[in-house]
């Protein structure tokens, strides 16, 4: 008896001693509850014709009526090849880019060089999309130094307006989101980097290895574990292939390769007030995302590397 009452004086001692945490901690929990699991609720409208007169409970239920509508709808496919194709090539350059600029700049010897081109690297993050496809129109516009340049040593004979021809639509916006995401994606690898022991890469140079041999034998081992995770985590968001960017920089002659599952919802769902197709649109892309996820971490189970769950 004594004994539980010694545990319980110790534990209320401990909860008194991280107030400050626990509390904090409670609201965080309060924020996630509130905007995060309360508005699930909100998907019974993908499963009613719903009426925002009627409300969430008084509209009528129609089954997976909407989801039937939606597969049945090409322009919905063709934004699903569009959503998945943009977010497979962001994924694969922003990730591979980020590794490697990690890598390179962890080689720079110069502690102020080094300081300065990571500090630059990362500013383009804290750039919104607006000024990050103004940017873009105007560098690759008929008279945009992009032209400008592929005039001058002849490769092209006339300006070329990137902006109407649908091949280099996903080229752009995947230029787009390596130059503005790279930086900032690699502090994480720069931070793992740093963890390494530095007597690997000493016992390495003792054995005659070179810089390469260094960073395939003992960085890239090194940091494969956050790789990994970085990975299985990035994989659910391949069908978040953004919304700005593809808004912003699309139009009439690149219709057909710029709209994503997050256009579609705001045009067919929002703009015109069918809120039940909308949010049926959004949980097929919720429930494509955790397939993905799953399966990304059961592979990675199989094959005995780091893993989610």
């Amino acid at each position: 008896m004594a004994s539980q009452d010694k545990k319980r004086t110790i534990t209320w001692k401990e909860v008194k001693k991280q107030k400050v945490l626990i509390i904090w901690s409670l609201i965080i929990v309060v924020y996630g509850v509130i905007f995060c699991y309360l508005p699930l609720a909100g998907w019974m409208m993908a499963f009613q014709d719903y009426k925002p007169k009627n409300g969430l409970f008084h509209s009528a239920f129609i089954g997976l009526a909407k989801f039937e509508q939606l597969f049945s709808d090409s322009t919905f496919i063709r934004v699903i090849r569009n959503t998945l194709g943009m977010g497979v090539i962001n994924l694969v350059v922003t990730f591979v880019a980020a590794i490697v600029f990690a890598i390179l700049l962890n080689e720079v010897k110069s502690n102020g060089g080094k300081k300065t081109v990571q500090t630059i690297s990362y500013l383009p993050h804290f750039l919104s999309w607006i000024i990050v496809t103004g940017i873009l129109h105007d560098a690759l516009s008929s008279t945009g130094i992009i032209n400008e340049l592929l005039l001058k040593f002849h490769i092209l004979d006339q300006p070329l307006n990137f902006f109407a021809h649908p091949k280099y639509f996903w080229p752009i916006v995947a230029f787009a989101n390596v130059w503005k995401e790279t930086g900032w994606n690699a502090i994480i690898y720069l931070s793992a980097i740093t963890a390494i022991d530095p007597s690997l890469y000493e016992a390495a140079n003792m054995d005659g290895a070179g810089r390469w041999a260094r960073i395939r034998y003992v960085t890239l081992p090194g940091i494969k574990p956050t790789i990994m995770i970085l990975l299985l985590m990035n994989v659910g968001n391949v069908l978040n292939a953004g919304f700005e960017i593809q808004y912003l920089l699309g139009n009439g002659l690149v219709k057909s390769v710029s709209e994503t599952i997050d256009i579609y919802v705001l045009k067919w769902g929002i703009s015109q007030n069918d809120f039940s197709i909308g949010t049926a649109a959004g949980i097929f892309k919720s429930f494509v995302s955790i397939v993905l996820i799953v399966i990304a971490n059961q592979i990675a189970k199989k094959n005995g590397e780091e893993r989610l769950f």
